[in-house]
């Protein structure tokens, strides 16, 4: 089975050099997709190096910073017409161990959506200030009474997918970005029925660099959870909209 792993990167250039070969080395039929967002860092000449001498490296450029959301669902897209097996969703500063791979490999044969847990297990986060990891806690409770999803840890962002369940989901139709585009999809994966696990994880703070959480991304989150809700008619509506005005 053919694995990809997709890895949005914007100002990454401390970590990614490091992280490829730990990704690779997890399992021999893995591949890595970089999607950069110009980072004016050199992020993608770094990558562009290593592809040089390694074919199981690719990357996809992209103009200007558009946001996590776009990022995966850009990746997403090259994993279907690639026809990738399994598609991991992974952040490009440590924070998502590499060595969880195989345990991900293996539970994604009995599963659809594999999603690597901080909360499923107790709390397993480390060096998050207070003030972050109660606000990550709030969220996650408030998203899983809302929308009544069984998963703890509903904004999770070290995931694996079948190639089958991205195919069924209509991926032009997700407009969310950060924290609440992994809610949408979590949703929309539930609602279609699809076998979803959640697996324990130690989720680490980056090594280096800067956070992209923002006000606006956890705004975002609050707020999606109503419209997936109540309003999903409009939520598709304002897709098409944007798209129209090129979003």
């Amino acid at each position: 089975m053919k694995s990809l792993a997709i890895i949005p990167t914007y100002n990454e250039s401390e970590n990614i050099s490091q992280l490829i070969p730990k990704v690779l080395e997890q399992n021999n039929n893995i591949e890595i997709l970089i999607v950069d967002d110009n980072s004016p860092d050199g992020t993608a000449e770094i990558v562009k190096e290593i592809m040089k001498s390694n074919p199981k490296v690719h990357i996809l450029e992209r103009e200007k910073k558009m946001g996590l959301g776009s990022a995966y669902i850009a990746g997403f897209k090259y994993a279907i017409q690639n026809k990738y097996d399994y598609i991991f969703e992974m952040d490009a500063d440590f924070s998502h161990n590499p060595k969880k791979i195989p345990e991900f490999l293996e539970a994604i044969k009995e599963n659809d959506l594999v999603i690597g847990s901080r909360y499923v297990t107790g709390v397993n986060v480390v060096n998050w200030p207070a003030r972050r990891l109660m606000l990550s806690l709030f969220a996650s409770k408030y998203v899983r009474i809302i929308t009544r999803m069984p998963i703890k840890d509903p904004t999770a962002g070290f995931k694996c997918f079948r190639r089958k369940l991205l195919e069924t989901i209509d991926l032009d139709n997700i407009l969310s970005d950060g924290y609440s585009f992994q809610i949408e999809v979590n949703y929309k994966v539930w609602k279609k029925g699809f076998r979803i696990k959640e697996l324990p994880i130690v989720f680490v703070e980056r090594r280096s660099g800067k956070s992209k959480m923002t006000k606006k991304i956890v705004r975002e989150a609050i707020i999606i959870v109503w419209q997936l809700i109540l309003f999903p008619k409009y939520w598709g509506r304002r897709r098409k909209k944007l798209k129209k005005n090129n979003f």
